[in-house]
């Protein structure tokens, strides 16, 4: 059972809310059909109904409130327009990668494109797909988790009679084994055909909620369309004939040329035309929408979640005692992958962004060392780095910083774990599983970029230029945390600013702005000496380490001290505290 009680939305600049005092509900076994014209408040009470809009009201599904249900994906599943997915992802990668975040098997993903039929196009980029096939794999994607409930927002708006009737013989199926389905239509005649139930809006408020068998007796009629460029004169004859022989015929005038005729029939408008020489171009019988009722008036007080005047064995299960429909309906957070490493992964793996940095950079740096190595005076580390005085990072770094910023700035961009932009989670999973694969990526190309250079280098110049630095433990610190650190700098300025540009900006803000100011404080005058650090460490730690790592704490200290490093681990601590400001406060709003 899946009921609406009180939705109300939060009014926007002094106009009325778009959904007001809103209640009904959907049962298990039917299709539910939510109609309205456009405007009247539907989508916005789906997303009321998944706290994704600000307002007033409670949902329940099944007895519980969305935000009490611990899997949500595996209670409802939900389609609020086109899917949300980066267009040179293919199908199948967008949904193996929403398994990972709905904790269900890789293989489900295979699964659901069976019975969508989109097996055979599985491979096929989202970019390229036509609205029918986009359709499909937006249900596919609802029904990642096997979710007893389905909000959709007009399933088969834009598509072809043919997709139309497979998109609701889908929904059909889904409530024939149990499920709840309630979707959203503009079109009277659809819902009368297609749901069991159909509850009408107007202007957010309900109007009716009725059976379809009902809903089809007392909203739409029989009547006759008719074009003639002569609409008001004939209007004027068939009512005219019809009051003279007392038949109750009623004569609407669509427009321009059309009319709408009521309790008469094809033969008889026909014969009358004919009488009067008046031309027809279109004569058909049709079902006519009489459009909704008036209002009636809202009951002060909202239904138990347990409707009353039902019977008690429609209770799905034990039922919490309702909340307040006056109370303020909170924001529902956008919930963490429940696999966020493998959705990481398959976030990252997805698109060829980046293999195309990488083959970019593999090529900018072996380009820079060669040239470099050419004029001499460049030092090894700089010659395998790829790190000329003119640029303010090496290309590694650069690219490592740009995949980072991708990592958080494609969420916001192509929200996979949301229905709504900017609706990204900032859990701790997530950002861990962020950390992680972006530092792992950072020190592969890295690696990478240091033997593409030294095989270039040595291709070129022979092995004479190649000859191991006494301190390559130290370099190959430096060097490592030099792309992790841009890689996480990227990373947590694209999600604190929910952009990527940003997160490139704060990269680059790195060497430019911080730097310099690092430079001043680390080589001012100093009178004391860190000298010793290690074994002083060793004093006061419980932990006893072996000696053998106080050459890696060295190099440590030793990088934390150029100038490029401390300013790289201030901005990293700036980047981190806003980062977790900016969740907290949002977390106050939730």
């Amino acid at each position: 059972m899946l009921q609406a009680i009180g939705l109300t939305s939060a009014p926007r600049r002094e106009l009325p809310p778009a959904v007001d005092d809103l209640t009904f509900e959907a049962r298990p076994g039917q299709v539910t059909a939510l109609l309205g014209a456009a405007g009247s408040g539907k989508t916005t009470t789906l997303r009321l109904m998944l706290g994704l809009e600000p307002g007033r009201g409670v949902t329940y599904f099944r007895g519980r409130p969305l935000h009490r249900i611990t899997h949500p994906a595996r209670e409802v599943g939900a389609l609020l327009g086109d899917v949300p997915g980066h267009p040179a992802r293919t199908a199948r990668g967008q949904l193996r990668m929403l398994c990972a975040a709905a904790g269900v098997p890789a293989a489900r993903a295979n699964d659901m494109l069976d019975l969508v039929g989109l097996a055979d196009l599985g491979d096929q980029r989202l970019s390229t797909l036509s609205r029918g096939m986009d359709r499909r794999l937006g249900l596919a994607s609802a029904l990642l988790g096997d979710p007893h409930a389905l909000l959709l927002d007009e399933p088969a708006d834009g598509l072809s009679p043919r997709e139309n009737s497979w998109v609701y013989g889908l929904l059909r199926g889904h409530a024939a084994r149990g499920g709840t389905v309630l979707y959203t239509t503009r079109d009277a005649k659809e819902a009368a055909r297609t749901a069991d139930r159909v509850v009408t809006i107007d202007d957010g408020r309900l109007v009716a909620d009725q059976e379809a068998a009902e809903f089809a007796r007392t909203r739409l009629r029989p009547r006759v369309a008719v074009r003639t460029p002569h609409a008001a004169r004939l209007g004027v004859l068939v009512a005219r004939e019809a009051r003279a022989a007392r038949r109750s015929v009623e004569v609407v005038t669509e427009g321009g040329s059309h009319l709408s005729v009521y309790g008469s029939d094809c033969a008889q408008i026909g014969e009358t035309a004919f009488r009067h020489g008046i031309p027809v171009h279109r004569l058909a019988d049709e079902i006519g929408d009489t459009g909704p009722a008036p209002a009636p008036e809202q009951p002060a007080a909202s239904p138990s979640p347990v409707a009353s005047g039902r019977g008690e064995s429609e209770a799905q299960g034990p039922v919490e005692a309702p909340e307040p429909s006056s109370r303020p309906l909170p924001l529902r957070p956008a919930r963490s992958p429940l696999h966020p490493l493998r959705y990481e992964l398959h976030r990252l793996l997805g698109t060829r962004t980046a293999l195309l940095t990488t083959a970019t950079v593999l090529v900018a740096s072996v380009v820079i060392s060669v040239l470099l190595a050419r004029r001499g005076s460049a030092p090894l580390p700089g010659l395998l780095a790829a790190w000329p005085d003119i640029l303010p990072l090496p290309p590694a770094a650069l690219g490592a910083g740009l995949l980072g910023a991708i990592a958080f700035g494609e969420e916001f961009r192509y929200p996979a774990l949301a229905a709504a932009r900017g609706t990204v989670p900032r859990r701790l999973g997530l950002l861990l599983a962020k950390l992680i694969v972006s530092a792992a990526t950072a020190l592969l190309l890295g690696a990478l970029v240091v033997v593409a250079d030294a095989e270039a280098l040595r291709l070129v110049y022979g092995e004479d230029l190649l000859r191991v630095p006494e301190k390559w433990l130290s370099m190959a610190a430096s060097w490592s945390g030099l792309t992790v650190g841009c890689a996480w700098a990227g990373l947590l300025g694209a999600g604190v600013f929910r952009a990527t540009a940003p997160g490139v900006a704060a990269v680059l803000a790195v060497p430019v702005l911080v730097a310099p100011v690092a430079q001043r404080v680390i080589l001012s005058p100093s009178v004391r000496s860190v000298a010793g650090l290690p074994g002083r460490l060793r004093e006061v730690a419980w932990l006893q380490w072996p000696y053998e790592a106080d050459r890696w704490l060295v190099a440590v200290v030793r990088v934390a001290a150029q100038p490029v490093g401390a300013a790289l681990g201030l901005s990293l601590c700036a980047l981190l505290c806003a980062y977790l400001f900016v969740g907290l406060r949002r977390s106050t709003h939730w």
